[in-house]
């Protein structure tokens, strides 16, 4: 029996104007990142992905996609 879950992880929030700042952001982006390191995942496998609205607004996700260890896995 294996404790193995293929299906993708992802950490993400949105901020909305005045609540966060570049710095503040970097450090979150690499807080997010290191959770999912410390879950498994390589440096290549998390994928970051940060979008500014017209707003000022922030959406930022960081996602951990787990369906090529289950594939190895399976071979």
């Amino acid at each position: 029996m294996t404790l193995y879950q293929p299906e993708p992880v992802e950490i993400s929030t949105r901020m909305r104007p005045g609540e966060w700042t570049e710095s503040s952001l970097e450090e979150l982006v690499t807080s997010y990142r290191a959770k999912l390191m410390e879950m498994g995942a390589g440096p290549t496998d998390v994928i970051t992905e940060v979008e500014r609205d017209d707003d000022g607004s922030v959406s930022v996700a960081v996602s951990w996609n787990k369906g090529d260890l289950a594939d190895a896995a399976d071979a």
